[in-house]
């Protein structure tokens, strides 16, 4: 084995042509509408609650729709095998402009989550969605570009995402916001019958669905983010000890169950259980932005629309970082930089919270924006060798699209639960917003860096996994 990736590896014109670009387009579209809609709302979400009240409430709003997302991109392999692609991504996209729909015509915060339910289920479906097809679609040298591809959606849906809302907002017309989400998936939903073929790739028996390991996830999830909502510290703490059991539970369930959540690779020795983490604690870190464009507008007192742009910019950085860590072709440089990758986005958010405070200068807010694009670096550098390593790191060949798929279960639950952490951090605080956002990033910093202890588990193992499919 050499250190250098062979010739015949993937290119990014191999991936873009027009053999691929089709599926390219439609995975890549798919994601990035699911992106685009999580982050739109969080700087919707200032303006939103104003006029419809749910202050309590605020991180359910992303939490929900991630829990929802779980639920759904756990049925994406079973849906897949059993409608095909095409029927599998209409599905999706239906439902997706019912839940964009009810949201924009929200009365209430009750209504809003409702909506935002069904937006998250139908979401998940089609982040899913994107990863499966990757691995049964594309040539294994296509992995980790194609990889880089559609995560990057992420960071691009959460550049347009965040300005988009808050440009929204600056006017007072959140509601239009979710209204053109309805025509993007209509647009989405055109584009479908052309690009995809009609029928899945494989005769396999369809999987079963993980009711029971399901039940604990969203249970977990729902625990911590509720944890939030108390104002007695006793609750909240029983509230977060139980979130962790059934979690704990989950891991238990899952592994002893045939339809299950995560391949069965993942409980056993190989690197599949340190990457899959690695992934959920970076994941979880991500979700500091959810509060960023709010602390923008409170402490910089920032416009609506400015807020919104301020929200984007981690996200620069996590693009910026994928695009340039997967144009790295020494394995043993992309095993190092994938074990310090955490590390990097620690420093950025520990950056985040020193900066932070009430009445913050012009040259404090840019000084912050320059620790946000590192904390997404930092998750940029790693997020696509791990999720090219996952699917190659199964026992057997024929759970590759269950690896593929449970990459973004990963991502949907960790985002969840960092989501609902969020809010517990942020509504443990009473000394005021200041207190609340260096305790939130100085809290998500420790998080970011606890993550090294699996990437640095992870990456030996996975490149020799990745050194092979690349031969």
């Amino acid at each position: 084995m050499t250190d250098t990736v062979t010739p015949d590896a993937g290119t990014w014109r191999h991936l873009l042509g027009a053999r691929h670009l089709g599926a390219s387009t439609v995975l890549a579209g798919g994601v990035l509408l699911y992106a685009t809609n999580e982050f739109l709302t969080i700087s919707l979400l200032p303006s939103a609650v104003a006029e419809i009240g749910g202050h309590r409430f605020y991180a359910w709003v992303t939490t929900v729709y991630l829990v929802a997302s779980v639920v759904a991109a756990t049925t994406v392999h079973s849906t897949l095998m059993r409608l095909g692609p095409r029927r599998a991504y209409l599905l999706g996209l239906t439902v997706f402009g019912a839940g964009s729909l009810l949201c924009a015509l929200a009365p209430s915060m009750e209504v809003m989550l409702a909506g935002r339910t069904v937006q998250g289920f139908a979401g998940g479906m089609l982040a899913g969605l994107g990863y499966a097809v990757i691995n049964t679609a594309l040539p294994n040298t296509l992995w980790t570009k194609a990889s880089a591809l559609v995560s990057a959606m992420w960071g691009v849906g959460t550049v347009i995402g965040p300005a988009a809302g808050g440009l929204f907002a600056q006017f007072g017309h959140w509601r239009w916001a979710f209204g053109i989400l309805v025509v993007l998936a209509v647009a989405m939903a055109a584009l479908v019958p052309v690009a995809l073929p009609a029928r899945a790739t494989t005769s396999t028996a369809p999987p079963g669905i993980p009711v029971a390991s399901l039940t604990l996830l969203g249970a977990a999830a729902m625990a911590i983010s509720v944890a939030g909502i108390p104002h007695d510290l006793r609750a909240t703490a029983a509230l977060l000890v139980l979130g962790v059991a059934l979690a704990v539970g989950f891991v238990f369930v899952d592994r002893r169950t045939r339809a299950s959540v995560l391949p069965p690779s993942t409980f056993g020795p190989g690197p599949l259980k340190w990457i899959y983490l690695s992934l959920g604690v970076l994941m979880a870190a991500t979700m500091v932005v959810m509060y960023v464009p709010l602390f923008g507008q409170r402490l910089a007192h920032l416009t609506p629309v400015a807020a919104g742009f301020f929200g984007s910019v981690l996200s620069v950085g996590w693009t910026a970082g994928e695009i340039v860590s997967a144009s790295l072709q020494n394995r043993r440089v992309i095993a190092r930089s994938v074990a310090f990758a955490p590390l990097v986005m620690a420093t950025g958010l520990a950056a985040g919270a020193l900066l932070i405070r009430d009445g913050m200068a012009p040259w404090l807010v840019a000084t912050w924006a320059v620790a946000l694009v590192l904390s997404g670096a930092g998750i940029g550098i790693a997020w696509p060798h791990l999720s090219a390593w996952a699917m190659g790191s199964v026992d057997d060949p024929a759970e590759g699209p269950a690896a593929a798929a449970a990459i973004n279960t990963v991502q949907l639950i960790s985002g969840a639960l960092g989501a609902g952490l969020a809010g517990v951090v942020v509504n443990l605080s009473v000394a005021g917003d200041a207190v609340a956002a260096r305790g939130l990033f100085a809290a998500f910093a420790v998080l970011a860096a606890l993550g090294a202890l699996a990437t640095f588990r992870s990456a030996p193992r996975a490149r020799v996994s990745a050194a092979q499919h690349a031969t």
